[in-house]
C-alpha cells in the first residue's frame, strides 16, 4: 500500500510539471494539436516499453473485450481533453490556479462518483466533512486565483 501511495504522489508531481511540458512544447512548435499528439504518442511509447520490460503487456481476449463497460472505454477521450486544457488553458492562467482548479473540481466530481459508486468505484457517501473539505478547496483556489 505504501507503494501505491508514492506512486500516487509521483503521479501528483507530474500532474503539477507536465502542464508547463506541454505548454513549451506547443508555443515552441506553433502547433497547440500536433502537440498534444506528440504527448500522446510518447505516453503510448513509454507504456508500451514499460510494459514489455516488465512483462505486464497482454492481449486482450474477444471475452474480456466484450465484458468492458460502454464507458469504460471513453478514457483516452478525457486525457485529451486535459492535454488540450494544458495547452491552451495553463500557460493563460498560471500554473497554480490551473492545477488548483484541475485537483479541487476532481475532488468535487469524486465525491459524487464516490456517492454512488459510479465509473466502478465502491460506494463512500458524501458526508458532511467530505462536502466540506471540499468547499474548502474551492475557497483555497478561488484564493489562489484571485490573488
Amino acid at each position: 500500500m505504501l507503494l501505491l501511495y508514492g506512486l500516487t504522489i509521483l503521479a501528483g508531481i507530474a500532474n503539477a510539471i507536465q502542464p508547463g511540458q506541454n505548454a513549451t512544447l506547443s508555443k515552441s512548435l506553433g502547433l497547440p494539436v500536433t502537440a498534444g499528439l506528440i504527448t500522446r504518442l510518447v505516453s503510448s511509447a513509454a507504456l508500451l516499453i514499460g510494459g514489455l520490460a516488465i512483462g505486464k503487456l497482454e492481449m486482450p481476449s474477444g471475452q474480456q473485450l466484450a465484458a468492458v463497460p460502454w464507458w469504460a472505454w471513453l478514457g483516452g477521450f478525457f486525457s485529451v481533453l486535459l492535454i488540450l486544457a494544458q495547452l491552451y488553458a495553463s500557460p493563460a492562467i498560471g500554473a497554480a490556479s490551473f492545477l488548483g482548479i484541475i485537483v479541487t473540481v476532481g475532488v468535487a466530481v469524486s465525491l459524487v462518483l464516490d456517492n454512488y459508486g459510479w465509473v466502478g468505484f465502491p460506494v463512500h457517501p458524501a458526508s458532511l466533512w467530505r462536502v466540506l473539505g471540499a468547499l474548502l478547496m474551492i475557497a483555497g483556489v478561488a484564493m489562489v486565483a484571485l490573488f
